[in-house]
């Protein structure tokens, strides 16, 4: 069974604006206070590594596969905690009219571990991504 916690946000930007930030790792830090020192590369079976920063968990590195990705529309992210645990993570962008969209970011939990890591984190992961949304919107319509 998978469990999923999400943010979508409506953001005044084109999906150009909306990818450049996210397509570019490198600057992550600066729009991105829960996923920092972001590096690796796009591309298929790319690798990503970030220092992930949850509140109330220590702080940790990760390192993921790149999934799935496609400029302007999604980058999807799949990490596997040992053999009880997957999490996939992903932006999406859908436009709904030049200079519209909506962003959504999110964490897709499989495994049993990863049920019991949903359960006990969800407010802190839902208010990751809350935080991720505004600050991707500030940022992208700030340009």
């Amino acid at each position: 069974m998978n469990f999923k916690i999400e943010k979508r946000i409506g953001v005044q930007a084109t999906t150009d604006a909306i990818w450049a930030l996210i397509g570019d790792l490198s600057t992550w830090s600066r729009w991105n206070p829960i996923e920092t020192d972001v590096g690796g590369a796009i591309a298929f079976s790319g690798v990503i590594t970030l220092t992930e920063r949850l509140e109330g968990l220590p702080e940790r590195a990760v390192t993921a596969r790149v999934g799935d990705w496609q400029p302007y529309s999604q980058l999807v992210w799949t990490e596997k905690r040992g053999w009880q645990f997957g999490v996939v993570r992903y932006y999406e962008i859908q436009e709904l009219e030049p200079g519209n969209c909506i962003v959504s970011n999110g964490f897709i939990f499989s495994g049993l571990r990863g049920e019991g890591f949903h359960d006990k984190h969800k407010r802190v992961l839902r208010a990751a991504c809350a935080t991720i949304a505004e600050n991707l919107k500030a940022a992208a319509e700030a340009d």
